[in-house]
């Protein structure tokens, strides 16, 4: 059984602040009232996403950066892992930290809070622009792994945000991922992520934006995992005049089961919230997109649109693209789009007919149909790498269904 104790004397053997260990104790206190995250039409609980038994864990700053980003302190900008960060800029940190995504929302939140053993913060200053993204790559070792990214774009700044995720050959059981962005008046952050973690791991993910006044947040997602996988990708819409583009795409493969919430929501007047999801089922696998545009009231001028596309390559796969709409506001634009189906004929033949084999075919349809993620990743070499493992998933389970 979990126990406080534990927690403390983990906190301290890590020599962290007190407002550190204060938050992890009150998260602590909470998890066992609170109930999981919703998902629709979908059952996880009894996936081992919280260990039952007091377990160790180090402090790790396990992110290797990969860009040669120059002359990031000379513009003021901070990238550190998020524990020493806590120690050098605790007013900065404390402040924003469980700000965006707060501690009591539920049990796999409250469970992050209190055991989060790796992190990274990025604040980039007012006014500052960085011209080459910033790449990094994480390589999960602990089990659980509970990683924690947190950025903050002050006023008018602008960022181009890259992660690459995986654990090809660690034996991770768990992995509970965060990203908190606080997008300052007039900011611009895009964030993307490659995410291929292995088939032994479950993975609940919780990436959310809080967008001031005429800010910008675009999301590329890419969940290229072998993993049983839950989570959201949230967007709030908070400042007049603020924007929000969420893209994902997920390819699934054997018995995995994966299930997505991509949520933006328009509290600010004339904000714009757009949601574009792309899926691909291969063999026995089930995956579910939902999306949810919500525009509450006093958000008038504004506009919510999303599209919800599921390509089924298998007879024996279950996809589901469920659009939801939640509208209190007169004054507004909303719409959206949603669609389950196989590869498309016309396009197949479009290409077979110029005597490209039918497999191929079927490939090159699928990479354009998930087009608009791939595309929006900053880094060539990470967009090629992710071509790569789209195009080895493809092929797989092509052979595979030849074969049976």
């Amino acid at each position: 059984m979990l126990s406080k104790e534990n927690l403390l004397n983990f906190s301290y053997k890590n020599n962290e602040p007190s407002w550190l260990t204060n938050l992890r104790v009150e998260a602590f206190k909470k998890i066992n009232d609170l109930r999981y995250p919703k998902m629709q039409r979908f059952s996880y609980q009894d996936w081992p996403l919280i260990k039952k038994e007091d377990f160790s864990w180090r402090n790790q700053a396990d992110f290797a950066l990969k860009s040669a980003q120059k002359d990031l302190e000379k513009k003021g900008v901070i990238l550190t892992d998020l524990f020493t960060a806590s120690q050098n800029y605790p007013d900065l940190v404390q402040l924003s930290l469980a700000s965006v995504i707060e501690q009591d929302e539920d049990k796999l939140t409250a469970y992050h809070y209190a055991y989060l053993n790796s992190g990274l913060f990025l604040y980039i200053p007012k006014n500052t622009t960085l011209d080459e993204p910033i790449t990094i790559s994480l390589s999960p070792t602990q089990d659980p792994y509970i990683s924690h990214i947190l950025i903050v774009a002050d006023d008018n700044s602008n960022v181009k945000f890259l992660e690459e995720i995986q654990n090809k050959g660690q034996q991770v059981q768990s992995a509970n991922l965060m990203v908190e962005i606080l997008a300052r008046p007039g900011s611009h952050v895009e964030f993307s992520s490659l995410d291929e973690l292995g088939q032994k791991t479950h993975l609940y993910f919780n990436r959310r934006a809080k967008i001031e006044k005429d800010a910008h947040v675009e999301w590329a997602i890419a969940f290229m995992n072998d993993s049983n996988t839950i989570g959201d990708l949230d967007s709030e819409l908070i400042g007049e005049g603020s924007f929000a583009d969420s893209k994902a795409i997920a390819v699934t493969t054997g018995d995995q089961k994966v299930g997505i919430n991509n949520r933006v929501t328009n509290r600010g007047p004339h904000s714009i919230g757009l949601i574009n999801q792309r899926g691909v089922l291969l063999e026995n696998s089930r995956l579910i997109f939902n999306g949810i545009g919500q525009i509450v009231h006093g958000a008038h001028g504004s506009k919510a649109d999303q599209q919800n596309r599921v390509l089924m390559m298998s007879d024996e796969a279950h996809g589901d693209a469920n659009p939801l709409l939640l509208i209190d506001e007169n004054d507004v634009i909303a719409a959206h789009a949603a669609s389950v189906g196989p590869v498309d004929k016309i396009q197949m033949n479009y290409l077979m007919s110029r005597g490209i084999p039918y497999d191929q075919a079927q490939r090159l349809v699928i990479r354009g149909f998930l087009g608009a993620v791939l595309d929006a990743i900053p880094d060539k070499d990470v967009r090629q790498k992710m071509i790569d493992i789209l195009e080895r998933k493809l092929i797989d389970g092509q052979t595979k269904r030849k074969e049976n």
